[in-house]
């Protein structure tokens, strides 16, 4: 089985074409599932030594452009006997200028060879702002909780003013991407973000060809569950990002930056370390060792919440050893990249956005114009930020409203 994600990004294309890729692997569909990312701006063919057959990839480094034809690409996808996970973004598609005759040509081969889900955003208005957050950190999407810290600190810190040309480019943007799903693909599902989000694995189990798979939960794959992993995965970057002040008595819990992998741990294992990763926490060894291993995965003591030690204490080894499973697929060509993070919940995005109020007034304009998309009051949308936070199982509303007082507004 194929799969085809078409998006406008910031709409959660990245982070389901990579869970549906390990949901299918733990499923077996009989032959190797391999995640491309997006297709339209490179794809290589090699050996992959573990699978013991040619299978596509991308292009190592930054190698990655509009290099290939539709009908190169086309020709690349069907040269390969194992299924791809990937995404077809709009945007790319405009800025290639492809002919009319290719375009048609290369919708036709997908719709014929891949099961097409279209990822949307009910509430436009949050989706705007996400474009607008991405032209100030010019990044996409974060993997690592180093990332995240390095690309948004000083966002946190500053705060940023978004535009009204920008705002209303990102809107008439997604508008012209519906459209092109409409009038190009048959579409066998839609992700609709901000429903399918609050319980994704649900979604991905219940995709046609994933029904009746059995035991092949987040809980079944990794002895913890989805929302579980995740709100570790949003909460450590968090936690390090608003810089919180230890208090007398406070819990601590230690973080690391970088992902301890078996590789990485052989690569840097000294003669003194432990043999595994997994023996770190457990294992006798000199102070200095110590020290020094901490400094190479980066470790560091963040003071937590009594309810946020609780639950990271009983999560945040599953979450580590994930972490490894995941990049361990990554090593392997499996997928393109790790998990992403989640970025900003519309909370952080009304204390991030300076000029939040003045948006949402740009943003009811545009609505009416183009009679397209709903309206928002500053209610309605405190309300849906509010439940958004509640989705998990945290009080990550004492972490977000850190950031509203560094930002002086509380």
């Amino acid at each position: 089985m194929n799969v085809l994600i078409l998006t406008p990004d910031r709409v959660g294309s990245t982070l389901l074409q990579r869970l549906i890729t390990i949901y299918m692997l733990r499923r077996d569909f009989g032959r190797p599932v391999i995640n491309l990312h997006e297709l339209s701006n490179g794809l290589v063919r090699y050996y992959n030594e573990l699978l013991c057959q040619e299978v596509l990839g991308k292009p190592q480094g930054t190698e990655w452009g509009y290099f290939q034809s539709l009908p190169e690409v086309t020709e690349l996808l069907s040269s390969v006997d194992h299924y791809k996970t990937s995404r077809l973004a709009h945007y790319h598609l405009i800025r290639r200028g492809d002919s009319v005759d290719d375009q048609i040509k290369f919708y036709e081969y997908l719709n014929r060879n891949f099961y097409i889900i279209s990822c949307r955003r009910d509430n436009l208005f949050e989706y705007a702002l996400s474009w607008a957050i991405h032209a100030h950190s010019k990044t996409l999407n974060v993997y690592s909780i180093r990332d995240k810290v390095l690309t948004y600190r000083d966002i946190y810190r500053n705060g940023i003013t978004v535009t009204e040309q920008s705002l209303y480019k990102h809107l008439d943007n997604y508008m012209r991407y519906d459209a092109w799903v409409g009038r190009y693909f048959n579409v066998q599902s839609y992700f609709d973000y901000d429903t399918h989000m609050q319980d994704i694995e649900s979604y991905i189990l219940n995709l046609d060809f994933m029904q009746n798979a059995k035991k092949n939960s987040w809980q079944d794959m990794f002895g913890q569950t989805f929302q579980d992993w995740n709100t570790c995965h949003r909460m450590l970057p968090n936690l390090m990002l608003h810089n919180r002040v230890p208090q007398p008595d406070q819990r601590m819990i230690t973080v690391n930056k970088t992902t301890f992998t078996e590789k990485k741990w052989q690569e840097l294992r000294g003669p003194d370390w432990p043999e595994r990763w997994q023996e770190f926490d457990t294992a006798k060894m000199l102070p200095a060792i110590r020290e020094e291993i901490q400094d190479l995965f980066e470790m560091v003591q963040v003071p937590v919440s009594e309810k946020e030690y609780e639950f990271l204490s009983q999560n945040i080894d599953a979450y580590k050893h994930t972490q490894a499973q995941v990049e361990q697929l990554r090593e392997n060509g499996l997928v393109v990249t790790g998990i992403p993070i989640k970025l900003q919940s519309l909370q952080e995005k009304q204390q991030v956005i300076k000029n939040f109020d003045q948006c949402v007034t740009w943003y009811n304009q545009w609505v009416e114009k183009n009679h397209y998309g709903k309206t928002y009051t500053r209610q309605e949308l405190d309300q849906i930020a509010q439940a958004q936070e509640q989705v998990f199982d945290l009080p990550l509303q004492q972490i977000t409203n850190t950031s509203h007082k560094m930002l002086g507004r509380g």
